[in-house]
């Protein structure tokens, strides 16, 4: 089976079975030392705790540097579809003119200005957008692409393709360059 072409049924399996496990393991991890009887009223020291104490000791997770965490990168894999002429020069949902030849596109909640790499999943082809518009119509596509985004990612003619979004921010939006179109 395609790593990408996952059902919603395996997704439900998957899920229920990291629940379930999480489920399990949750009691293990709140035990109090309370709960343990204690063999004598003087203070235990490690030589003397018995083997059920010893394992309850509190431990303390170790804080990773915070360039060391690993964040959460957001990504949408869905149907992309493309609109052009027939709305070339009407306002956007963001108040420009939408324009068929320049890389933007319509998606339902991203934030206005948002940079999006889109990737086709048929080619491997990749093209960054920047999000003007709301949409699409479609309730089964996650992206409306403007005819020069679905051009460049090779599905112009036939109208949908399978893509990958990923939100593009913080570094990475810094390491882009963009042609300077002031001839």
């Amino acid at each position: 089976m395609n790593a990408i072409a996952i059902s919603k049924n395996t997704r439900f399996r998957r899920c229920a079975l990291v629940t379930g496990a999480v489920l399990l393991t949750l009691p293990c991890l709140s035990g109090s030392h309370d709960a343990v009887p204690q063999k004598s009223a003087a203070p235990q020291t490690p030589r003397n705790q018995g083997p059920e104490q010893a394992q309850i000791q509190p431990q303390t997770p170790v804080q990773a540097p915070a360039h060391a965490r690993s964040r959460h990168h957001w990504y949408e894999i869905g149907r992309a579809s493309w609109y052009g002429s027939v709305f070339q020069g009407r306002e956007t949902a963001s108040g420009e003119d939408f324009d068929m030849n320049a890389l933007t596109c319509a998606h339902r909640s991203l934030p206005m200005g948002s940079m999006v790499k889109v990737t086709n999943l048929r080619n491997h082809k990749s093209v960054i957008v920047r999000v003007n518009d709301r949409g699409p119509i479609m309730d089964n596509r996650i992206v409306d692409l403007s005819y020069a985004a679905a051009h460049m990612l090779g599905f112009s003619r036939r109208g949908t393709a399978p893509v990958r979004l990923e939100l593009i921010s913080g570094p990475q939006l810094a390491q882009m360059t963009f042609p300077d179109n002031s001839r």
